[in-house]
């Protein structure tokens, strides 16, 4: 180990496919004679070699300098070799010098020509499905076929098909007025960033069934009250992320219009039509059949391949250049790797010809950088993903002491993606698709050895539907979901709320985790912690790209650092009802700046307590 050795890699150029570095290494003299001086890079399993001349003696130093010219990716490896004496050495992470090889976790990570928003890095984003969150249009609903409409803000949400035999059809008329007026209050918990389920025109509640891209729902506004929601988002510093549904479409829609509910030829009832083209299908018996996503008959999917659908959704004058025209800044892509790496970056070009700092995020559940996919690691697709690995992983470390699980994510994504996009991933706290987090934490109907740590032991829709939480277990889940969420709010990425979670909202099991918004009934007491929480976010910039060093992860509490320049936090969470003492590594025992949870000490961490050491 030698810690004068230094190096430098300054881009000197760049376009749309390429960018040049200059790369200077600095040697001392004392440590002998340097020969054959490399730039090694490794991505996607290949190594490429640079050689690095001779450039100048000085000082006690030999330097090596020259350029390297790297096409576009999210992520690449790299590290220095060199002889000395006549013998191999590899300089990488840490200064380490040895003459051995080199592992994943000790090259350094580059990502040319691929960066995400600043405005996305570490922000707070408030998810909401939009039917459910507030009502602020005055008028009354009209009814429209196959629709149902409650009368009753508070009435139970219901599970099943109705009359029309057409599930998830119950509407309460939450709609984009009503996210409107509440602004103030998403602010509040430092929120700088509004994440909306989709809005377009839709048969179903959660509108992942489209009927028109180019038409806000009408339960949810109108194309001018979406305009009116990001006009003013904006002003009070918010970005807006809509959610995009490019996989498939509804068949009740004028695109393939089963019900011929529209004044348009659909390519459900007529293979000419000018839609026909929009939909995969495939032949059997001298016959046309469409293919439905995952044998579901109201989700016809689009063909990705198809130029008509492509442009339709993608050209200049597009779908999506029509929602950025509303004042959108970015997308979320429903089902993401259902999508082709074609069609995702064809969405990145369209999406940067209407904002640069546009940004678009994945729903894909699994390590995205190794399922084979162009998503990220391309560079020329997505900027991040819905970070469901490390909260499953978090949500097993809380309810079973899963050291491992945790230890080994967390790893992972250090390690396998790229900068830009960890501090960009979506830790939530909880999302449509699961179990609301005080729920998780309050409860043991969940199934430990299931692949998610959401999976319900009964997920029956009977057992859902009746399921309430008894005042002693909200209580205890409360404690533990707070722990959890300071833990989220100090790890890198995007700290997002699930709408509710941050006031108790209940819901065991998917749909039942979709209620109304308890504007009567709110956990003031929650809703305070995550406004304290949010205060931190908001104050403590650096840990927008901190870098994240995990210290110690036992069945009692997590350690780990963020450190950036000469910024750095000590952060330790207590995961047991039991007080547990820790002790303070070496740089952290004075300071002048604490947060705590639950009047936690430094040394001394209370029942599911944390706390913070700053040190600047």
């Amino acid at each position: 180990m030698d810690k004068n050795i230094k190096f430098n890699i300054t881009p000197i150029s760049s376009n749309e496919c390429s960018v040049e570095y200059k790369i200077n290494i600095r040697l001392p003299m004392d440590m002998g004679w340097f020969d054959d001086v490399h730039f090694i890079v490794e991505s996607n399993n290949n190594r490429s070699f640079y050689k690095l001349p001779h450039k100048e003696n000085k000082d006690g130093y030999v330097y090596f300098e020259g350029n390297v010219t790297l096409g576009t990716k999210a992520l690449v490896k790299y590290y220095f070799s060199y002889l000395v004496h006549g013998q191999l050495k590899y300089y990488k992470k840490k200064n380490i010098v040895q003459d051995n090889n080199v592992i994943t976790e000790e090259m350094w990570k580059l990502s040319p020509n691929f960066d995400t928003p600043e405005w996305a890095k570490g922000g707070v984003m408030y998810h909401i499905f939009v039917d459910r969150f507030k009502r602020g249009s005055k008028e009354r609903m009209e009814v429209m076929p196959r629709r149902d409409i409650h009368d009753d803000w508070n009435e139970p949400i219901v599970i099943g098909p109705n009359k029309d035999g057409i599930w998830n059809a119950d509407f309460y008329g939450g709609d984009l007025l009503g996210i409107k007026e509440s602004l103030n209050y998403i602010k509040s918990l430092g929120v700088n960033i509004l994440y909306l389920s989709p809005v377009v025109f839709s048969q179903s509640n959660h509108r992942y069934d489209t009927a028109d891209y180019e038409m806000v729902d009408p339960y949810a506004g109108t194309n001018e009250h979406l305009k009116e929601l990001c006009d003013e988002a904006h002003k009070r510093g918010m970005k807006v992320v809509l959610d995009a549904v490019f996989n498939h479409t509804g068949n009740d829609s004028k695109y393939f219009n089963q019900y011929g509910s529209f004044d348009t030829i659909g390519a459900y009832n007529n293979p000419d039509s000018p839609y026909s083209s929009f939909y995969r299908k495939h032949f059997a018996n001298g016959k046309v059949y469409y293919d439905y996503w995952w044998g579901m008959t109201n989700l016809p999917v689009c063909d990705g391949n198809s130029k008509a659908w492509k442009d339709y959704i993608l050209a200049p004058g597009g779908v999506i250049d029509k929602w950025f025209d509303l004042g959108i800044d970015g997308l979320r892509l429903d089902v993401a790797d259902e999508l082709t790496d074609e069609f995702i970056e064809e969405i990145r070009k369209s999406v940067h010809r209407n904002k640069k700092d546009g940004f678009i995020l994945g729903e894909v559940w699994k390590n995205p950088m190794r399922m084979g996919r162009g998503y990220i690691e391309s560079g020329k697709g997505m900027d991040s993903v819905m970070n469901y690995s490390l909260i499953d992983a978090l949500i097993r470390y809380y309810k079973y002491g899963d050291v491992y699980k945790l230890d080994y994510i967390i790893r992972d994504i250090l390690n396998e993606y790229p900068d830009p996009t960890i501090h960009t991933l979506m830790n939530f706290t909880s999302t449509h698709d699961i179990s609301r987090a005080i729920n998780i934490f309050s409860t043991d109907d969940f199934n430990k050895l299931s692949e998610w740590a959401w999976n319900l032991t009964n997920d029956s829709h009977d057992f859902c539907q009746k399921f309430k939480l008894s005042e002693e277990d909200y209580k205890r889940g409360k404690e533990i979901y707070k722990s959890y969420v300071f833990a989220l709010t100090f790890l890198p990425g995007i700290l997002s709320i699930f709408y509710g979670d941050e006031v108790g909202l209940n819901g065991i099991g998917n749909l039942m985790n979709r209620g109304t918004f308890p504007w009567d009934n709110i956990d003031k007491d929650l809703l305070e912690y995550f406004k304290y929480v949010g205060r931190i976010r908001k104050r403590e910039e650096f840990l927008k790209t901190a870098d994240l060093n995990v210290i110690d992860i036992n069945r009692d509490y997590f350690m780990f650092e963020r450190e950036k320049d000469d910024e750095s936090s000590l952060v330790v969470v207590n995961r047991t009802p039991e007080e547990k003492t820790f002790n303070i590594p070496s740089g952290y025992e004075k300071t002048d700046k604490i947060y705590t949870l639950k009047k936690s000490k430094p040394g001394i961490l209370t029942p599911y307590g944390g706390i913070a050491i700053k040190r600047n």
